[in-house]
């Protein structure tokens, strides 16, 4: 909303009305020694000209190239139509839809939006949203401990192929309430150390990524069993766009995961440098009033005419503070609008032939990329679009020099996984051209031969 200044007239007109000398009486309360005078660090205030001039220059300094990174953040091509709708006054302006009779169309919106989730992962119930992936998983932990009873450990298994940032999120979330993670360390074919499990104990649940954060494919069918037979939930880390080929969680090992949850950026969401985003968060149906957030329900009136409620909204403003399963007070919801338009414009074919174009053109960039002398896959096996590609050295360098060129060439290992210092993470998308491609083949041999 605009900022409606108050003059000093008006000041004194409301000060008068409640009883109030001045402005300070109304901070009376908070003890002086906390109290700051003077913002030393903020520098003075200047004109809506100069501070556009200010703008313009440091968006100007922000490096634009090719991008080939991954982990968790794609560079996918968006629709026009995607934003175009999103931004409507409607969609733009919405509040949480408190008011069902005000509020119909973002109600439908939003029970669309869980009905696709629920499809695209294979799974009973979705809710609208949490932030990003990484604090959907430190959410799904925690309902997790709260949902198995049968379970008395506070230990939570989590693999190290999971995107590093996800495990450092979910372990800042969760560890304050008695939750201790326990790592599955990655084997030398950069899958889940089948074999570690063995001298595992009791557990509450299991967390696994598909594909893993370096893109390969994991035995989740046979973790999702592993699970099950001691007692233990399994949660999975999914990338939503690939299951439009992959089998949805739902539908792992014997039984299928208990909760899924990721992030929606790859859903019609701009890169925008890092965020916002927005995260999923699905499961069972027995465990739905141990999911956070709300819950949209349809529903008939009495002139059999449909309708749209809050169904379910299980938070600490709506119900007794200690019973509130999150203290997230809001959602994603104008990312969730734009990811639900996203997928209804795309429909379940134009979302696997996406995929199926960001599986090609990854392999078309390996390819490209080993025919250097030196650069190597780092792992064998399936793939989705990300590859570890070990470089004869320090990828934080060729990193580097590749932003010479104009090409965001990866994310380099060694900061996330100690004794991966040479190994860079690559990734192609639906939008990645042959020239570009090549691009990058010529880029990255000049860099390594200089």
């Amino acid at each position: 909303m605009p900022f409606i200044p108050h003059t000093p007239d008006d000041v004194q007109v409301m000060l008068a009305e409640i009883g109030a000398e001045s402005i300070e009486d109304l901070f009376d309360e908070i003890p002086g020694e906390l109290r700051v005078n003077e913002l030393d660090g903020v520098p003075e205030g200047v004109s809506e000209m100069e501070m556009l001039g200010l703008m313009s220059a440091r968006a100007a300094a922000d490096v634009a190239g090719v991008c080939f990174i991954g982990a968790g953040c794609y560079d996918h091509h968006i629709p026009a139509a995607v934003w175009d709708l999103t931004a409507r006054g409607e969609f733009m302006t919405a509040y949480t839809p408190y008011q069902a009779e005000a509020s119909q169309g973002t109600l439908q919106l939003i029970y669309e939006y869980q009905s696709m989730m629920a499809a695209l992962t294979g799974m009973d119930v979705s809710n609208a949203s949490v932030y990003d992936g990484a604090s959907g998983l430190g959410e799904a932990a925690l309902m997790a401990m709260r949902a198995n009873k049968k379970i008395k450990s506070r230990t939570i298994l989590i693999a190290e192929t999971v995107h590093p940032f996800y495990r450092e999120t979910a372990q800042n979330i969760a560890r304050h309430q008695g939750v201790e993670f326990k790592t599955i360390p990655v084997a030398a074919n950069g899958l889940v150390d089948m074999s570690a499990l063995d001298e595992v104990g009791e557990v509450t649940a299991v967390v696994v990524q598909q594909p893993n954060f370096f893109g390969l494919l994991e035995d989740v069918d046979a973790m999702t069993d592993w699970a099950g037979e001691r007692g233990a939930f399994l949660i999975a880390v999914v990338n939503p766009l690939s299951l439009a080929l992959l089998k949805p969680p739902g539908s792992w090992g014997s039984e299928g995961a208990d909760i899924v949850c990721g992030d929606g950026q790859p859903l019609g969401i701009p890169m925008a440098s890092g965020g916002p985003s927005f995260g999923f968060l699905c499961c069972r149906d027995k465990l739905v009033r141990q999911m956070p957030g709300r819950i949209i329900g349809r529903t008939e009136d009495l002139e059999g005419q449909p309708g749209f409620t809050l169904t379910l909204q299980a938070r600490e403003q709506h119900i007794r503070r200690g019973k509130a399963t999150s203290n997230i007070c809001t959602n994603q919801g104008l990312l969730v609008t734009a990811a639900t338009i996203h997928m209804s414009l795309m429909g379940a074919c134009g979302l696997k032939q996406v995929a199926e174009r960001c599986v090609a053109q990854t392999h078309k960039l390996v390819t490209a990329l080993v025919s250097i002398p030196g650069v190597e896959e780092r792992f064998c096996g399936p793939f989705f679009h990300e590859r570890v590609l070990n470089l004869p050295r320090n990828s934080e360098t060729v990193v580097s020099m590749l932003l010479e060129h104009g090409i965001l060439g990866g994310l380099p290992l060694g900061e996330h996984y100690p004794g991966m210092e040479d190994a860079l993470l690559v990734c192609a998308t639906e939008k990645r051209t042959a020239g570009e491609i090549e691009h990058y083949r010529s880029a990255l041999q000049m860099c390594l031969e200089s």
